[in-house]
């Protein structure tokens, strides 16, 4: 049975650089509330204009297929992780498939948040090692920016979430080179409304109407404390399947990638692992939280800056709206 290696990364953020100092114009917040509450001191919004979620993450995948040196051809199937469609429907991943000139292959949408691209990897992982495909993109993108309350009673939401887009190309390989080694999926519906958008829901008897535009629904709804509580037991939970899946300690890890969510929630976890602080790679003080494509967006960057080698181990873990967390263990 094959296995499926990471060839290729890319990440592309918008242009438009956010401040914290910024948002103190249009709501009742200032840079140190934000910085102590999330680590971040800047982030990135889309431009109506110019990007698009197919678009931005139509950018990240050239990168990585120039890194992968390999033809947009080669692309045997898409994997699109993303909460924020272009469109209601259909889901991105077709419009992608577009632009890239790759129509007839397949293209499927994940909708599960921040754990997205780690499920998005899970499902690839598995098309590959069953001999389906050999080729297969795999993306994480959102524009959240258009979907956070820009208003003070919206401020602990707002400061947070962002735009970009990241790309993997996995490629079937020999299971002696490496590849990944296992990933781990998990889901409590239980906790569903502690972090979403309710609407537009298909499930009203009006799907749209002026009365629910006026209303807060279409904002963003975040629990922050349930969030905060939950994430930092099923990180560690999650990682820690991980290695004992592989017979590893977390000593064995050379870089642990976690999803973008809250610096605090990141720095608790190390913590709690004992990991210094050259083994975590973190960069929502520039990128804010990008949902799903926070992971392959780091994931790049964390390559680009030399962090990465070959025979690294490298563990991913997210934890996001559903509630889902995830984690992948690969052999770099």
């Amino acid at each position: 049975m094959k296995s499926s290696r990471i060839i290729g990364l890319g990440h592309y953020v918008p242009e438009n650089i956010i401040k914290n100092k910024d948002l103190e114009a249009i709501m009742d917040t200032n840079d140190a509330w934000i910085v102590e509450r999330t680590g971040i001191h800047e982030r990135r919004w889309f431009n109506p204009d110019k990007d698009t979620v197919a678009n931005m993450a139509t950018r990240a995948a050239k990168i990585a297929m120039e890194r992968a040196k390999i033809k947009v051809s080669e692309i045997d199937f898409i994997v699109f992780a993303t909460i924020t469609p272009d469109y209601f429907f259909p889901g991105s991943g077709v419009l992608m498939q577009r632009e890239l000139g790759l129509q007839g292959i397949g293209a499927i949408d994940i909708r599960n948040a921040c754990s997205g691209f780690i499920y998005g990897l899970s499902v690839a992982d598995q098309f590959i090692k069953t001999g389906m495909y050999k080729t297969i993109l795999v993306v994480g993108a959102e524009i959240q920016s258009s979907a956070v309350d820009k208003s003070t009673e919206g401020r602990s939401s707002a400061v947070i979430f962002a735009d970009g887009a990241g790309a993997a190309i996995l490629r079937a390989c020999d299971p002696a080179e490496g590849g990944i080694l296992s990933t781990h999926l998990h889901a409590d519906g239980d906790f569903a409304e502690e972090l979403y958008v309710r609407d537009p829901g298909s499930s009203r008897k009006v799907r749209l109407s002026e009365e629910l535009i006026k209303g807060p629904t279409f904002n963003l709804t975040m629990n922050g404390n349930a969030v905060f509580k939950h994430a930092v037991v099923r990180f560690s939970e999650v990682i820690g399947e991980a290695l004992a899946a592989n017979n590893m300690k977390a000593e064995d890890i050379d870089l642990l990638v976690p999803h973008q969510a809250n610096l605090r929630i990141s720095n608790y976890v190390q913590k709690q692992m004992n990991m210094p602080d050259e083994k975590v790679f973190n960069n929502i003080m520039y990128y804010g939280n990008t949902t799903a494509a926070s992971i392959p967006i780091a994931l790049s960057e964390a390559w680009e800056k030399g962090k990465i080698n070959e025979g690294d181990i490298i563990c991913l873990a997210a934890f996001g709206s559903g509630f889902t967390w995830a984690s992948a263990l690969i052999k770099w």
